[in-house]
């Protein structure tokens, strides 16, 4: 078995991310839209994808 291991459509993961635990795709978060709310101990959080494809956490 290869070191480095691949979803479909995904690139390729290093081992030790794969490691750390669940692994998933922002394209899967986003679902096609460029900003989620995410709850995270009563608090609400915006991730959103800027035009240049990165990716901003804020509170």
């Amino acid at each position: 078995m290869s070191a480095v291991s691949t979803l479909p459509n995904r690139p390729a993961l290093l081992p030790e991310a794969a490691q750390a635990g669940r692994v998933l795709a922002s394209a899967d978060i986003l679902d096609g839209s460029t900003e989620v709310m995410i709850t995270h101990r009563g608090e609400v959080y915006r991730l959103r994808q800027t035009k240049l494809g990165k990716l901003i956490l804020t509170k």
